[in-house]
């Protein structure tokens, strides 16, 4: 059986290429499994595009994770090329709908999963484990293929590019999710009139599209040093200013975002850079009873001295969020969906590169050439 979608052709039996981690700091080995077909529950993808998370440097660098060898990569949109007819039936998926991912499988039955806080379940797993070497061999996102359970899976509406919607696959609902965790906080971050957002990686581009689609009348970024290229796609994001820590140091940051706000501080102050130096600055950013988001830290790079009373002095709202969950991948489709110059904003962003680049993708990350990798089918 041929099956043809989104501009490719293939056959039901054939090989298809991996980038399989082997170890911290050790290259990515480029690898052919046999595409075997789907257990019951699971769908068989062909990858449209799958992107390489600041997380997944993480785990190359030895800060996160284990050293086993796997197919890494957990932000991933595919096309069903295989699917059973009762799964079929049972999630309204059928061959050719393009979807996006997720790996992450909540238990269902801890307390948070119970408050319908699943995203921070705290006996979380993940679909992307699995030994490469054992049949479906595709279990992540850096490679051609992937097997995914069907109830992992969210249909990306006709009328989203699936393309666009790879790019920030998980930055996006990342960013979705820690403000809906304000939300449940009952703080309505449509009212900041200052906000900023620290780094112009994924997360902090996303946030800052959804900052200014609110209507916020200031939207600043910071970043450690100024890159004019990203500053000028930050401008088409929404931003109002760019500031860069090298020519403008935090201290001075502070008090301009006071003066921008009456003399106050920032209303809203949002973590996406990962440099652990950023938290104790954006604390400082902040008003009385501001909010500080914090989606951007999510490894082991080390600590930095915080001083604890200024969030007793300012009263502080301060919110971590790590992960997400299907409701808001689909709050991201439908944020997408709003408006068709999303999706080309999004697609400025990407430096694409063939599965079997991936090791060429990791060097140019680590040169900071790229805002968003992503990997696509040789």
């Amino acid at each position: 059986m041929i099956v043809q979608k989104w501009g490719f052709t293939m056959c039901k039996t054939c090989m298809g290429k991996a980038a399989v981690y082997t170890g911290h700091k050790k290259p990515f080995e480029i690898r052919e499994y046999p595409v075997t077909e789907p257990a019951p529950g699971y769908a068989r993808l062909k990858i449209i595009a799958s992107g390489v998370c600041g997380t997944d440097v993480h785990i190359h660098d030895g800060i996160l994770g284990g050293d086993n060898e796997q197919i890494i990569g957990h932000e991933f949109v595919g096309t069903i090329d295989a699917i059973s007819d009762a799964d079929a039936a049972r999630s309204g998926l059928a061959v050719g709908d393009a979807v996006i991912a997720c790996i992450a499988s909540p238990c269902g039955g801890c307390a948070l999963c119970a408050s319908g806080d699943s995203a921070n379940c705290v006996n979380m797993g993940v679909t992307n484990a699995g030994d490469p070497a054992a049949a479906p061999h595709f279990h992540g996102g850096y490679a051609e293929y992937n097997f995914n359970p069907v109830e992992n899976l969210v249909k990306i509406p006709e009328g989203v590019d699936p393309y666009a919607a790879a790019v920030f696959a998980c930055a996006g609902p990342t960013a979705l999710h820690a403000l809906k965790l304000a939300k449940r906080a009952n703080i309505d971050v449509a009212k900041a009139k200052v906000a900023v957002v620290q780094g112009m990686g994924p997360v902090g581009m996303f946030t800052l599209l959804k900052l200014a689609s609110l209507g916020i009348p200031c939207v600043a970024t910071v970043s450690g040093r100024h890159v004019p290229s990203r500053e000028a796609l930050a401008r088409e994001f929404g931003a109002t200013d760019c500031f860069a820590l090298a020519e403008t140091p935090a201290e001075e940051l502070a008090g301009i975002f006071a003066q921008k706000n009456g003399g106050l501080g920032a209303d809203l102050c949002v973590e996406c850079s990962g440099n652990p130096a950023a938290f104790a600055q954006g604390l400082s950013f902040l008003r009385n009873r501001g909010v500080y988001l914090v989606p951007g830290q999510y490894s082991n790079s080390g600590g930095v001295p915080v001083s604890p009373e200024v969030i007793t002095f300012k009263a502080l709202q301060i919110l971590g969020s790590s992960q997400y969950d299907l409701d808001d991948i689909r709050e991201y489709l439908d944020f997408l969906a709003s408006d068709p110059k999303y999706c080309e904003l999004l697609k400025k962003t990407v430096s694409a590169y063939p599965v079997s680049k991936t090791n060429e993708a990791f060097a140019d990350i680590r040169a900071g050439k790229n805002i968003k990798t992503l990997l696509v089918a040789d």
